[in-house]
């Protein structure tokens, strides 16, 4: 008896001596895109907080929405996209944001902000972390090779079989993202790239339909290094995206004494899709109160500008400008000026009856039918 009192005794004084520590492991959980934060930050957030940092990554928006609406992600802070964004508030999936603990909401852009209100009325469940354009990325020379003088600032080299045909031999790339391509195929079209009507969908089904012999990949993140390491010649992809690989090729080049991969990023003269990805942190979210310590960190000035300038997007965080390295904050395909904003369009969330179509035909378009 007395050696199982003193077991026990032990065994008490164990689980006390543990229970405060496991008190205090503070953590937050994020789900973020891949390639989209400067890691030092995590660093950083953690040693200013106490808070340490579990983080994952995800490649497109449907991943992170298949798990938002089945529940129980386990994580504290997700980064959707503004057509998403809208369509999961109305789902009920995300906690309304307690402001009064995000005070540097001060420093947020009111022009993002008020965009962004387009998806989330009142901006009550996000936080724009980073916008940026749907275009081209190209490698110039290998395109420039096989098109001749064909202007390289249109759709036209994407949706034009005749000459993506002409681009199959090197490397072509699409995102696999329905609601980035399907709207900038409509607004090539002429259409409304927010049409909700089911036969402009199939319309823009029937312009991608012959060009898919000529994809070699469907992807939204392995494009980067594919650009970067000159093992394709262009991409259909996100502009911060194509910024990352001109300097990744850049890097190598150094290292090599090679010269580098001549890779640019263009937005189209017929336009292209501006969007906005956000901070957002689901119901049912493990730790709120850490999600909301990590949101209002990533939203100080410098620490959004040292993402900025790791990822070469554009920060919706007006307070940071001032620290963004100057190659970016003038690049027009970065932040654009007023001519080129003018060519940009947003999209809104599809009610469900029309998704069912966009799926299909993206589907389709991708098994080749």
């Amino acid at each position: 008896m007395s050696r199982l009192l003193t077991t026990i005794a032990a065994g008490l004084l164990t689980a006390l001596a543990i229970a405060p520590a496991a008190a205090q492991d503070k953590v937050v959980n994020v789900y973020n895109w891949s390639d989209y934060i400067d890691e030092s930050v995590l660093e950083e957030f953690t040693k200013e907080t106490g808070i340490k940092v579990r983080y994952d990554v995800f490649d497109s928006n449907e991943v992170l929405e298949t798990k938002l609406l089945g529940g129980k992600t386990g994580y504290d802070v997700v980064v959707p996209t503004g057509s998403f964004l809208q369509r999961q508030i109305q789902a009920g999936v995300f906690l309304k944001l307690d402001k009064a603990k995000l005070p540097n909401l001060q420093y947020q852009w009111p022009l993002i902000s008020e965009r962004l209100a387009v998806y989330d009325p009142g901006n009550e469940y996000a936080v724009n972390y980073m916008w940026g354009t749907t275009g081209i990325g190209m490698n110039v020379d290998k395109v420039k090779e096989r098109l001749g003088d064909t202007p390289l600032n249109s759709w036209d080299i994407i949706f034009k079989p005749e000459l993506l045909a002409k681009l199959k031999d090197c490397g072509v790339y699409i995102l696999d993202g329905p609601e980035e391509v399907i709207p900038t195929a409509l607004r090539y079209l002429g259409k409304d790239p927010n049409s909700k009507d089911p036969a402009d969908i199939e319309a823009a089904g029937k312009l991608l339909a012959p060009i898919r012999k000529y994809v070699k990949k469907f992807d939204s993140s392995g494009y980067i290094n594919a650009l970067a390491g000159g093992d394709i010649c262009i991409a259909l992809g996100w502009s911060g995206d194509v910024f990352q690989a001109k300097a990744r090729a850049e890097e190598a080049a150094e290292k090599t004494g090679k010269k580098p991969v001549n890779i640019e990023y263009v937005i189209p003269k017929e336009g292209a899709l501006m969007w906005f990805d956000n901070f957002a942190i689901p119901k049912d979210a493990p730790h709120p109160d850490e999600a909301l310590a990590f949101i209002n960190f990533m939203m100080k000035p410098e620490v959004a500008a040292k993402n900025a300038n790791f990822i070469s997007y554009a920060s919706g965080n007006l307070g940071a400008q001032q620290f963004i390295d100057k190659a970016i904050i003038d690049n027009p395909a970065i932040y654009p000026d007023k001519e080129t904003q003018a060519k940009l369009f947003t999209v809104t969330t599809y009610p469900q009856k029309v998704q069912r179509v966009v799926t299909r035909t993206w589907n389709d378009f991708k098994r080749g039918k």
